[in-house]
């Protein structure tokens, strides 16, 4: 069975109940989706595969988190060229720079993020992100496959 790696930092639960919501997805289509806290995770669990979701939260002044998710991040960054990743998180203030960030990372390091942009939930994911990273997780499946 293929597999989709979805590595995730929450802080409050929401970014976490996404990854799950992704995972939902990814079963559903016939695949096996391994959660990751990002803490579980590193750069070497990612670089032979085509596709997976990464989430987190805006931190701060629209950032990543900055303890675990950022230096994850630069490690990955070097890996990434060439994959199709999910991005996906939540947020509680601000206009999404933080995911407007995070997708133009992906884009310089040589990576497609997928549908062309990250899922963000104002606060808990509504019925509209569930979807939408239900959705993620099928065309994840559907990449790995």
């Amino acid at each position: 069975m293929s597999k989709v790696n979805i590595v995730y930092w929450s802080g409050t639960g929401n970014t976490e109940a996404m990854a799950n919501y992704i995972a939902q997805g990814v079963g559903e289509a016939g695949a096996e989706a391994v959660l990751l806290p990002v803490g579980a995770a590193s750069a070497e669990d990612l670089k032979n595969e085509k596709a997976f979701a990464l989430g987190c939260p805006s931190m701060g002044a629209e950032q990543l988190e900055e303890t675990e998710m950022e230096p994850f991040m630069c490690e990955l960054e070097k890996e990434i060229a060439g994959k199709q990743i999910v991005l996906f998180g939540s947020y509680g203030w601000g206009n999404q720079e933080w995911m407007r960030d995070w997708e133009a990372r992906i884009f310089a390091a040589g990576a497609t993020v997928v549908d062309g942009e990250g899922i963000a939930a104002n606060y808990a994911p509504d019925e509209e992100v569930i979807e939408a990273c239900k959705d993620a997780g099928r065309t994840l499946a559907g990449i790995v496959k």
